[in-house]
C-alpha cells in the first residue's frame, strides 16, 4: 500500500529546504567601519584647523598683493588731489615740521613709470598709503639729504623696481616750493660704499626700499637698498628739524605695538578654531562652515593688516 505524504509537511520541508539554499547562497553582511571616538575627534580638529589656515593663507595673500595695491591706489588719488589743492592754494607744507601722514611732495621717476604723493613719516602705517619722508630729514628739494621710503611688494609696491635705475636716470620731486630734477648717482646695497659729501647748497635725495634674493625674493624682500640722486641747486630749508625718530621709522622697522596686537589676533583665530570644533559636533559642516567663514575672514582681515606693520619696507 502507497502512503501518501501530508501536504503540510510536505510544503514545510520544501520551505525549509528553500531557506536553507537561500541562506548559504547569500554574502554574509559587513558592518561598516567607523573611526573609533578619539580618532573621530582628532580627524576633526586638524580638518577644521587645516580650513582655517587655508582660509586665513588665501586671504591674507590676497589682501597684501591685490586688495592692498587698490587701497594704495585709492589712497594715492585721495592723496593727490589734496596735495595739488595745496599746492593751488599756498598751502602745501614746506617744514620743518609736518604731520605724520599729510602729503609733502610729488615724486617722479620717468624711467621706471612711478608717480607717487610722498607722506610724512615712515612707519608701517604711514607706508600703507605710499612712499613716506623721514621726518629727521629735509624734504625733497631742499638744501641737504632728503630721505624717502617705499614699500617694495605689498600696498602696490610703489619702490618694487628701484634696484633697476642706473646712473643718469631722472628723478623729479615737486613741492611747495617748485620743482626738483634729480640724477641718479647710484644704487647702494649692504657693504656698498657711502656716497660723496655733498656740495654746498646742493640737494640730495635717498631712495630707500628692500629686495630679496632668489627666485622668490620679490614675495621676501629682506635686503635694504638705497638710490642716490643730486641736485646741482637746493631749495631752501628751514630750521628746526627733528634730532632723530623711532626706530620704528627707520629701513626695516617694527612697530612694537604691532606684537601685543598680533599675539591678540592669533589668540582669536584660535578661539575661532576651537569654536568651529565644537559647533561642528552638533551640527552639520556645511551649516557651521556658512556661520564662520565671514568670521574667520574678518579675523584674518585684522590679522594681516597687522603683518603689514612687520616691517615697515616689505
Amino acid at each position: 500500500m502507497t502512503t501518501l505524504a501530508e501536504p503540510g509537511a510536505t510544503q514545510s520541508s520544501a520551505g525549509s529546504s528553500a531557506g536553507s539554499s537561500a541562506g548559504s547562497s547569500a554574502a554574509p553582511s559587513q558592518p561598516p567601519t567607523q573611526l573609533s571616538p578619539p580618532a573621530e575627534r582628532t580627524a576633526l580638529v586638524v580638518s577644521t584647523a587645516a580650513t582655517v589656515l587655508l582660509l586665513v593663507t588665501a586671504w591674507a595673500l590676497t589682501q597684501m598683493l591685490f586688495l592692498g595695491a587698490l587701497s594704495q591706489q585709492r589712497a594715492q588719488a585721495t592723496l593727490y588731489d589734496d596735495f595739488r589743492a595745496q599746492l593751488a592754494a599756498a598751502t602745501a607744507p614746506v617744514g620743518p615740521v609736518v604731520d605724520v601722514g599729510e602729503p609733502v611732495a610729488l615724486l617722479r621717476v620717468p624711467r621706471l613709470g612711478i608717480e607717487q604723493v610722498v607722506v610724512e613719516g615712515t612707519a608701517s602705517g604711514d607706508l600703507l598709503r605710499g612712499p613716506g619722508h623721514q621726518r629727521n630729514t629735509v624734504l625733497p628739494g631742499q638744501v641737504g639729504t632728503s630721505v624717502v621710503a617705499g614699500r617694495a611688494t605689498t600696498y602696490g609696491g610703489p619702490f618694487a623696481t628701484l634696484g633697476e635705475l642706473t646712473a643718469g636716470d631722472a628723478v623729479v620731486a615737486v613741492t611747495a616750493q617748485g620743482t626738483t630734477k634729480f640724477r641718479v648717482s647710484g644704487v647702494r646695497r649692504a657693504g656698498d660704499p657711502l656716497p660723496q659729501p655733498r656740495p654746498d647748497g646742493a640737494a640730495r635725495l635717498v631712495l630707500v626700499t628692500a629686495e630679496g634674493q632668489g627666485r622668490l625674493g620679490a614675495l621676501s624682500p629682506g635686503e635694504v637698498i638705497h638710490v642716490d640722486a643730486e641736485a646741482q641747486k637746493g631749495l631752501g630749508a628751514p630750521a628746526g628739524l627733528p634730532a632723530a625718530v623711532p626706530d620704528s621709522e627707520q629701513p626695516m622697522g617694527t612697530e612694537q605695538t604691532a606684537w601685543p596686537l598680533l599675539t591678540l589676533c592669533l589668540g582669536l583665530l584660535v578661539a575661532i578654531t576651537t569654536g568651529v570644533v565644537v559647533a561642528r559636533q552638533r551640527w552639520s559642516a556645511a551649516l557651521v562652515w556658512v556661520v564662520a567663514a565671514p568670521v574667520v575672514i574678518a579675523s584674518a582681515w585684522v590679522t594681516t593688516d597687522v603683518v603689514m606693520r612687520v616691517p615697515n619696507l616689505l
